[in-house]
C-alpha cells in the first residue's frame, strides 16, 4: 500500500507552483496525495517566510498536526519546506521537535528520496542545497490547483536586496529558465485545454536567461518583453504575469501588451511608498518620479490597464510628512486595487537593524488612513467599469448566490454575473451593471 503525503501550502504563487511540482514528482514515485493531515503518513508545510505572522502560523500549524496524530495513534512524518526551512534549517529541529524533515526552497525535487529515508528511521534530515544542474520543471495537471489557469515560473529568487525582504536570503539569486522551456509548458497546457497561465517570478521583469533560445523570432527591447511576445504566439488565450519590479519595468513591455490582444489588461507594480527618503531608506533603486514615468506609459495606453500596487506602511523611520507622500502617489495612481501591509521586522534583513521610531499605534493610524483613500479611489474606479463589457473566464459558483457563476476578467478582476448556460472552463463577454467595493457584477452577452 502506497503511503500518503499531504503538502499545506502559505504564502505565494511561487509556493503553490512548487507545491504542485512536489506533488508531481511525489505521485511519479509511488506517493498518493492526500487532500488532508488526518490519516496522512507524511505531512510536509511549505512555507512562507515574507511576514513574521505566517512563520509563526506554520509553527502553531506542526503543533496541530502532532496532536492529531497523538488522537489517531499514529505519528506521520512531518516535514518543513520551502522559505522558512530554507532560512531556519537546523533550527527548526531545535524549536520542534516533532519535524523529521527540513527541506530547501530548491530541493523540491528530491523530497521522494528525503520522505525515504524518514520512513526508513532517519531523523533531522536536512536538505537546504541548489537545484540540480537542468532539473525539469515538470507539472501533472493532476496537481495544478485549476483545470483552467495554470502558474508557469519563469524566474526563480531576487538580486534586489531591498532592506526590508527576505526573499534573496530564502529563495537565492535570480535565476531564469530557459524560453523554450517555458513554450513548451505553455503549448503543452494549451494542448490540454488549459485558458490562462500566470508568469510568475519574485521579479518578472527582470527575466535574463543565460541564452536566447526560443525568442530568435521575436523582438522586444528587454528579454522579458520578448518573452511576452513568444508566449502569445503560442495562441494560449488569456496571459496575465507578476510581480513586476518598477527599476526593471521596461515601456516596452506595455508596447507588448498592446499588440498582442492575449496579454491581459492587469499590470501589477509595487512601490512600497510614495517617499523618496523612504524609498532610498528601502534599497528599491528609484524615485517617486521614476516610478510615476513609468505609471504614465502605463496610463497612456490605447488598452485600459488595471493598475495595482504593494505598500509598506511603518517602515523604521517614517514620519508624517514620508505618509502624507505615499497618500499622495496612491491619489495620483489610482490603483484597481491596492495590497497594504504594515512593517514587521524580518530577522537577517538590513531594516531589522534600523530603528523601528513608528510606534505599533502609528503604524495602525497610518494603515486605516490610507485603507480609506484606497476604498474611496477603488470605488471610483471600479464605477469606471460600469456599462462596459469585460471578458471573464468561468471558473466557478458564486459564493454570493446559486443562481450567479464567478470568474476573473483580463482586467483580473472578481466578476459575477447571472449564470446562463455558462459552465466553468468558459470565456464570456459580461456587460458590467454593478460595482461592489472588490468586485463587479454584470450580466453575460451572447453572440
Amino acid at each position: 500500500m502506497s503511503s500518503r503525503v499531504y503538502i499545506e501550502t502559505f504564502g505565494c504563487q511561487m509556493n503553490v507552483a512548487d507545491t504542485e511540482r512536489a506533488a508531481t514528482g511525489l505521485r511519479k514515485a509511488g506517493y498518493d496525495i492526500a487532500a488532508s493531515a488526518e490519516g496522512a503518513d507524511v505531512v510536509l508545510l511549505n512555507t512562507c517566510s515574507v511576514r513574521e505572522r505566517a512563520e509563526r502560523k506554520v509553527f502553531r500549524r506542526v503543533g496541530e498536526v502532532r496532536k492529531l496524530a497523538s488522537a489517531a495513534r499514529k505519528r506521520p512524518v512531518i516535514g518543513v519546506m520551502g522559505c522558512v526551512a530554507q532560512l531556519e534549517g537546523e533550527k527548526i529541529f531545535k524549536t520542534l521537535s516533532a519535524v523529521d524533515m527540513v527541506i530547501g526552497t530548491q530541493a523540491t525535487d528530491r523530497i521522494s528520496s528525503l520522505i525515504e529515508r524518514a520512513q526508513n528511521g532517519e531523523r533531522s534530515i536536512l536538505d537546504l542545497d541548489e537545484r540540480r544542474e537542468n532539473e525539469v520543471w515538470d507539472v501533472s495537471p493532476a496537481e495544478r490547483r485549476s483545470p483552467y489557469v495554470a502558474f508557469v515560473p519563469i524566474i526563480e529568487g531576487c538580486n534586489k536586496f531591498c532592506s526590508f525582504c527576505i526573499v534573496p536570503y530564502s529563495r537565492g539569486r535570480e535565476k531564469s529558465r530557459r524560453a523554450s522551456e517555458i513554450l513548451e509548458e505553455v503549448l503543452r497546457l494549451r494542448s490540454l485545454g488549459y485558458k490562462e497561465v500566470h508568469l510568475i517570478g519574485q521579479n518578472v521583469n527582470s527575466y535574463r536567461p543565460k541564452a536566447l533560445d526560443g525568442l530568435e523570432p521575436f523582438t522586444g527591447a528587454t528579454p522579458f518583453s520578448r518573452l511576452l511576445r513568444a508566449v502569445a504566439a503560442t495562441g494560449m488565450e488569456r496571459i496575465k504575469f507578476t510581480t513586476s519590479f518598477p527599476r526593471d519595468f521596461h515601456p516596452d513591455i506595455v508596447s507588448a501588451i498592446e499588440e498582442c490582444p492575449n496579454l491581459c489588461d492587469w499590470i501589477h507594480l509595487p512601490v512600497q511608498s510614495g517617499s523618496d527618503r523612504i524609498l532610498k531608506a528601502m534599497r528599491r533603486g528609484h524615485t517617486a518620479a521614476d516610478y510615476l514615468k513609468r505609471i504614465e506609459r502605463i496610463k497612456s495606453s490605447r488598452r485600459r490597464l488595471s493598475l495595482t500596487s504593494d505598500i509598506i506602511v511603518g517602515f523604521p523611520g517614517e514620519t508624517e510628512a514620508d505618509f502624507e507622500a505615499t497618500l499622495k502617489i496612491v491619489g495620483e495612481c489610482e490603483y484597481d486595487a491596492l495590497y497594504m501591509f504594515k512593517y514587521s521586522k524580518r530577522s537577517g534583513t538590513p531594516a531589522a537593524q534600523l530603528d523601528d521610531v513608528v510606534t505599533e499605534d502609528q503604524k495602525t493610524r497610518r494603515f486605516l488612513a490610507l485603507e480609506e483613500l484606497q476604498t474611496s479611489v477603488q470605488a471610483r474606479v471600479c464605477e469606471g467599469y460600469v456599462g462596459r463589457q469585460v471578458s471573464v473566464l468561468v471558473e466557478k459558483k458564486s459564493t454570493r448566490s446559486e443562481d450567479d457563476m464567478m470568474g476573473h476578467s483580463t482586467c483580473h478582476k472578481v466578476v459575477n454575473f447571472k449564470a446562463q448556460r455558462a459552465e466553468p472552463g468558459d470565456i464570456v463577454n459580461v456587460l458590467i451593471t454593478q460595482a461592489k467595493p472588490n468586485s463587479l457584477y454584470g450580466e453575460r452577452l451572447h453572440p
